[in-house]
């Protein structure tokens, strides 16, 4: 399969695999349970299957200092205004110090990075990712984690903007916001900013083992 490199250095993105979506105990913006426990079990194997070649982990993780930073953004005082939006708990999501901004245990490696500055929908936003990919020579992105309408999505477009190519992993993505949203998400993705497949299709993948560590 053509990727659109000439040699891949892959990484995988994994964003917001935190406790504050997954751990039914303490998310303040909780997907359903069901989903929680299948993307958990879909980005182990991935990410297992990604450590044993060499393909580095990199865990982007959600954190406010304070309301103060989630206010700023208009669109999301309003969210937190509708008491049937899904998004309602924004204003006390992932504040620093709290539980939810905590990679859920059993998805992290000590040989794993993370990047814990996030604080919109764009990964590359306001953050030192695209430091970390370019200076370990990555090129192509492994793209994984919640929700796939909004950070997915935003992440894939500005990662396709800066010339990296992109695979969504499709059983490694979903959304709290249900399952019409996950699938209108991919299909965006799949149009215009990069490639869509399962995580068989990518252990498959021509150059992608021997693509190794790039650090």
């Amino acid at each position: 399969m053509n990727l659109g490199v000439n040699q891949i250095k892959a990484a995988v993105v994994a964003i917001d695999l935190h406790r504050g979506h997954l751990d039914m105990s303490v998310a303040t913006m909780p997907t359903t349970p069901d989903v929680a426990k299948q993307v958990i079990a879909s980005n182990k194997r991935l990410f297992d299957w990604c450590r044993s070649v060499g393909i580095p982990v990199i865990h982007q993780v959600t954190s406010y200092r304070d309301e103060e930073e989630i206010r700023a953004n208009p669109f999301w005082r309003t969210r937190a205004e509708d008491p049937r939006a899904t998004r309602k708990n924004v204003m006390r999501h992932n504040i620093m110090g709290g539980p939810g901004c905590t990679v859920m245990p059993e998805l992290l490696d000590p040989s794993d990075f993370i990047v814990n500055t996030k604080k919109r929908y764009d990964c590359f936003l306001g953050t030192d990712l695209d430091f970390v990919l370019r200076s370990h020579g990555v090129n192509t992105l492994l793209i994984t984690g919640v929700n796939t309408n909004s950070c997915v999505l935003a992440t894939t477009t500005a990662a396709n903007v800066r010339d990296y190519s992109v695979i969504v992993v499709e059983d490694c993505v979903d959304s709290m916001d249900g399952p019409e949203l996950h699938a209108a998400g991919l299909a965006c993705i799949r149009t215009a900013f990069g490639f869509v497949m399962d995580t068989d299709a990518v252990m498959q993948l021509d150059g992608l083992k021997s693509a190794g560590r790039a650090v």
